[in-house]
């Protein structure tokens, strides 16, 4: 943990008097292919459809050609079919035949030949000059050898030829399945190249599975490193995933529920399935990179797996007063009881005793992936039917792994006196859950005035996972406003384990949601206001909240402050908290801590209430300096600001 808060190691500290025992987890972040998060995301490929999946029931108008056009330089001639008989494996049916008729070279287009396919992306494909790209393809060969052209190019316009970027030739006579790999290295940068294969032979060829993934990615493991570099300094505890209403069909029912075992294993043979939110999801990204991904920044691993009940918003349920829910027939849990107890196998098992966990160590990774966490539903309305059957696995699963911290649901709207909420906490309780993920979203005002966890019983076993939370707006007011929130949020850290805003990704012009933490687009991520909040406390986690060291001259409900010690690290933070139109002075006595060292680092986030970081702009961005430590402390507060000062002890 040391090394995630950028200090060096060194021998823990005990806690001065006067210090509250809170989680050191409070910080996570939770991620759910929405505002398509993960293709054209988080996951780096960039080849749009490359398995040809797409069909008209994901989204009006799609199927396997879509982000695909067919080319055929030189006049070239040929049919292009769409097959789903004999393709690789089962769960990837769908893949291409070319009858290439004619190739011909035309005299305007300087040796530029063949009948092929080209791919533009998602809003194009971005490439740097010099870096390498790696580039496969299974092909499925039919009669005489052939030879096929890859590359990627700039298109010019209508009659002129593309500026050529980067190529290779591969020599395909398999006529069984095949995957070919090349290495593109583009001579120059382009944020608007495509992608085209080119066959220059006459005859037919089947093709699936095309992939385009820049060798360059987070720690080599196929995460797009400025999306996953943005997470990263967030300094995350944990991370929640893959939803989300993506879990269980969201609106379609429970036949689209995400299965984490048809994620996992090679590429060609997971299954894509339809998005909640109205589009496709390849599943290249899928349970083994989320696990590794949590692996390569220290968080601990937290999916969510459905228990036998359907979204509440399926079959129209979206704000009726009783959502239509679909339900597993009680004699056929014992396959979702199964789903649970196969995962955690699979992350933790030993491969030499186990089928799952060998699968996993096949992947590439032999040692446990140390799950501790596990979900079981999100959000759905607690009716007997979803409580009969969340019983039934939760009694199951901790009999069989106690070691195991399960994590239930309180539903949506997670507040006092909400119908679902009260009965959410009625069964944890019954059961004594070990945590209850709440939900809510409101406009700032709610998070400006609500201290919702002042009130918990303290002797409560079951604690609180706020698991999606935000303010309904992106300005400096509402990162503010939950820069309030998680202050009071840390005062009750022996109440409240663990948070995570959401939604966590957006991309520009597929955007499903707002507000999110992150915009991006193929250049660049956007970091918001709310980011640079939420990044404020991931880098001010610790294990004791002291609530009597600071004053604030005037204070109100606009304003708040919290002091945090870090024992692990020896590092104390002090946040303060101004969402109001006034200045304010505040008082700060560290006298408690007897070795600060001379100096510290200030932080501050700052503006107008209605500036909002986005494509255009970033008017809000910390200030950081080195300021001299001192145990008392008397400093201005200006408005519309959060400050943190970091101390070593």
């Amino acid at each position: 943990m040391a090394a995630a808060l950028g200090t060096q190691a060194q021998k823990p500290m005990s806690a001065p008097a006067g210090g509250k025992a809170i989680s050191d987890e409070l910080i996570g972040i939770f991620f759910e292919d929405i505002s398509s998060s993960a293709d054209g995301g988080l996951y780096a490929e960039l080849v749009q459809n490359g398995s040809f999946e797409y069909n008209p029931a994901e989204r009006d108008g799609w199927g396997p050609g879509t982000s695909w056009r067919v080319v055929r330089p030189g006049h070239s001639l040929g049919v292009l079919e769409t097959r789903m008989t004999e393709g690789i494996h089962p769960n990837n049916p769908t893949y291409m035949r070319l009858h290439v008729e004619r190739v011909k070279e035309y005299y305007d287009y300087k040796g530029w030949k063949g009948y092929g396919l080209q791919n533009d992306g998602f809003d194009g494909i971005s490439v740097k000059g010099g870096e390498k790209y790696d580039f496969s393809v299974f092909l499925r060969n039919i009669g005489k050898a052939k030879k096929v052209r890859v590359v990627l190019v700039e298109p010019q316009g209508w009659g002129k030829d593309p500026n050529l970027l980067a190529e290779a030739t591969l020599d395909v006579s398999d006529t069984s399945w095949r995957r070919y790999e090349a290495v593109l290295t583009p001579s120059a940068t382009s944020a608007k190249a495509v992608l085209q294969i080119l066959v220059l032979n006459e005859g037919d060829l089947d093709i699936d599975m095309v992939s385009l993934m820049p060798e360059d990615t987070f720690k080599g493991h196929g995460l797009r490193k400025d999306l996953a570099q943005a997470l990263a300094d967030l300094q995350p505890r944990f991370m929640r995933f893959p939803g989300g209403c993506v879990v269980h069909g969201g609106g379609d029912g429970f036949w689209d529920t995400y299965r984490w075992k048809t994620t996992i294993g090679p590429r060609e043979q997971r299954r894509g399935l339809k998005n909640t939110w109205g589009y496709h999801q390849s599943m290249g990204l899928g349970y083994f990179e989320y696990f590794q991904f949590c692996e390569d920044l220290g968080m601990e691993p937290l999916p969510i797996l459905p228990c036998g009940v359907s979204c509440q918003g399926t079959n129209g349920g979206w704000g009726m007063k009783d959502q239509a829910q679909d339900v597993v027939p009680m004699s056929e849990m014992d396959e979702w009881v199964d789903e649970a107890l196969d995962l955690i196998e699979w992350a933790n098992g030993d491969p030499a005793k186990s089928k799952w966990a060998k699968m996993r160590a096949d992947a590439g990774h032999p040692a446990p992936f140390h799950l501790k966490y596990l979900g079981l539903g999100n959000e759905e309305r607690i009716s007997p039917e979803f409580i009969e059957r969340f019983k039934y696995i939760y009694e199951r699963v901790t009999k069989a792994h106690p070691e195991i911290v399960i994590v239930g649901t309180a539903g949506p709207g997670s507040h006092p006196g909400n119908r679902d909420f009260e009965a959410g906490w009625k069964l944890a309780d019954e059961i004594g859950l070990p945590i209850l993920d709440e939900h809510y979203y409101e406009p700032h005002d709610y998070f400006l005035k609500s201290r919702q966890y002042d009130n918990y019983p303290r002797d409560r076993k079951t604690k609180v996972y706020l698991g999606e939370y935000a303010s309904k707006d992106k300005k400096l007011i509402d990162a503010l406003a939950e820069g309030l929130y998680l202050l009071h949020v840390e005062r009750n850290g022996d109440v409240v384990a663990m948070t995570s805003y959401a939604p966590l990704f957006a991309r520009k012009n597929a955007t499903n949601w707002n507000p999110d933490l992150i915009y991006f687009d193929n250049e660049r991520p956007y970091l918001t206001c709310s980011y640079y909040v939420q990044q404020m406390f991931g880098l001010s986690a610790g294990q004791y909240y002291y609530g009597d060291c600071v004053k604030i001259d005037g204070g109100t409900d606009l304003q708040g402050q919290s002091v945090v010690l870090n024992t692990k690290t020896r590092q104390l933070f002090v946040k303060l908290c101004n969402a109001s139109a006034d200045a304010k002075t505040a008082t700060i006595d560290l006298s408690r801590f007897k070795s600060l060292k001379k100096t510290g680092e200030k932080t501050t986030i700052s503006g107008q209430p209605e500036d909002e970081n986005n494509y255009e702009k970033q008017p809000v961005v910390p200030q950081k300096e080195t300021v001299k430590a001192s145990k008392k402390m008397k400093v201005d507060l200006a408005p519309y600001s959060m400050v943190m000062w970091q101390f070593s002890l």
